[in-house]
């Protein structure tokens, strides 16, 4: 079976999960069917294109035409011609091809396009959308033309893949499409790489983020509303109330790191956050690793690699019943989940982590167990694999 794969990052140009998820996914594919043969088409700002060949793996780094600023919508218009003229050259040099699949709506007009001009089989994996980071509402022209990038994505593709069961209802609903054309595929991980971390001594590594007797409270990802980096920061003087050995890190950078940096001034807790900004992959690992607790407080979050990486590295996680994370997170079994955008209940939660450290580790040992069971690369490989079937044959 030959694909053309339309990803808007790829290695190494990563900026957020749907990256790390296409990264994974691309050699655990190939690893997982020996007739593969994928054609990644990738935009690449400021250079030129492109093209590499590993095996049964084709890599077209597309050079983009519009300006790396500006209205991402726009740009994104743009560099599709682009992308959609190096797939037309790709079906003459090495077609036929047997479908397409596409991730999420920036490059979905070159995909779409190649769907219609050649009556190619689509899927199209839809890892979260402009109507469910705004809670239903579109909130200027932009957004309302991402929303209907979406929904031509949504109501064109053959077959869709969502990572949860909430990413399916959301789909369903802003979209109109019925359940038995969307398929659930979770996200997956390598456990290996965070299990051979625990061998290595990071006791000088850890020096660095807090006092020996501090106990770490860790959160990372990008720095936006939906990801609620703000309310932990608002959980801390109840965190500290009870915990007062407690030091909490939060990584990654965003719109929201000056204002969260200003809060935390205004409230004196210098001494006991740290932001910490961009941290590189071996870096948060290493903090998954040596954290005592790690936070995820998401207002919107179609599943949460960040959680999925903090449980394989056998951390304790407490994470907001919201989207895949409460369904990958199973309260008081695998985790504890709190209610949404309640800073009350995301602080109890920390605490009870911070208080009871073994019911914690138990916790967190039936997690680390579940991931590496249920949520590893070959399976989620193996699940896509089915999809490509139902529509291409």
């Amino acid at each position: 079976m030959k694909v053309l794969f339309f990803t808007w990052e790829y290695p190494p140009h990563l900026a957020g999960g749907l990256g790390q998820h296409v990264a994974e996914l691309v050699p655990a594919l190939l690893r997982s069917d020996p007739g593969l043969e994928l054609h990644v088409i990738t935009p690449v700002h400021g250079e030129k294109s492109s093209h590499e060949t590993f095996g049964r793996l084709f890599v077209h780094r597309v050079a983009a035409t519009a300006p790396a600023e500006g209205p991402i919508y726009d740009h994104a218009r743009l560099d599709n011609q682009a992308l959609a003229a190096t797939a037309e050259q790709l079906i003459t040099s090495y077609g036929p091809f047997d479908l397409i699949h596409v991730h999420d709506w920036l490059p979905s007009f070159a995909a779409l396009q190649i769907q219609e001009k050649h009556s190619l089989p689509l899927v199209a994996t839809i890892h979260a959308t402009e109507r469910g980071r705004y809670r239903g509402a579109l909130y200027d022209e932009m957004s309302r033309a991402i929303d209907g990038a979406e929904a031509r994505l949504a109501q064109q593709a053959d077959r869709i893949i969502t990572c949860s069961v909430a990413m399916q209802l959301e789909v369903g609903a802003f979209y109109g499409v019925p359940a038995e054309r969307v398929s659930v595929v979770p996200n997956g991980i390598d456990s290996n790489r965070l299990r051979r971390l625990h061998a290595q001594d990071h006791r000088a590594f850890r020096l660095r983020y807090a006092r020996a007797d501090e106990r770490i409270v860790f959160n990372v990802g990008r720095l936006v509303y939906e990801k609620g980096a703000d309310m932990l920061v608002e959980s801390v003087p109840l965190v500290l109330s009870r915990v007062p050995q407690a030091r909490f890190v939060i990584g990654g950078r965003g719109p929201l790191f000056a204002s969260l940096g200003q809060r935390i001034d205004a409230m004196h807790l210098q001494d006991k956050v740290l932001l910490a900004g961009f941290l590189s992959e071996e870096e948060r690992d290493r903090l998954y690793v040596v954290a005592d607790v790690c936070v995820f407080p998401s207002r919107y979050e179609p599943f949460g690699i960040v959680a999925l990486e903090a449980m394989a590295a056998g951390t304790p996680v407490v994470v907001s019943d919201v989207g895949g994370l409460g369904t990958v997170v199973q309260h008081n079994h695998t985790g504890l989940t709190t209610y949404p955008e309640d800073v009350q209940s995301l602080a109890w939660a920390i605490i009870q982590v911070l208080l009871y450290p073994e019911l914690a580790l138990e916790r967190a040992a039936r997690a680390s167990a579940y991931v590496e069971e249920h949520l590893n690369w070959p399976v989620i490989a193996a699940m896509t694999l089915e999809v490509y079937g139902l529509v291409g044959g």
